[in-house]
């Protein structure tokens, strides 16, 4: 039996949005609490019931939150343009070989803006 599981990790961040026209208010340095759902999916393993131990997708993302937790992540490598796209893409790229069964990255930006990110690797083929 084939299952997904989700796991969500939180962090708070500081961007702004450089090559929007002039005026829009995401051009301006501001802030989110940024929720990421990591979904994995896979067989159910018969001896332990699960997919993976939940606290394994959370040690495999804990390198990440150490560099964008409280951060400016215009100053990250490869997040000069720090759009949720972006992240999402930039969180699948460090975590795909990590993640076996990585499925994708959900980066919430606010309770109403999600982007959802399905990206080319191990699984995706």
């Amino acid at each position: 039996m084939k299952v997904e599981l989700v796991k969500t990790v939180v962090f708070e961040a500081a961007h702004r949005l450089p090559n929007l026209p002039p005026g829009h208010k995401c051009g301006r340095l501001h802030g989110h609490s940024y929720r990421v759902d990591l979904h994995v999916e896979g067989v159910l393993s018969e001896q332990t019931g699960w997919v993976m131990d939940y606290a394994d997708v959370g040690r495999a993302f804990a390198p990440l939150m150490e560099v964008l937790d409280h951060s400016f992540l215009n100053e990250i490598d490869g997040l000069s343009i720090p759009t949720s796209e972006n992240v999402a893409r930039w969180i699948w790229d460090r975590l795909v070989d990590a993640l076996p069964g990585l499925s994708q990255v959900v980066v919430h930006e606010t309770s109403t803006a999600r982007c959802v990110y399905r990206g080319v690797g191990r699984e995706r083929g």
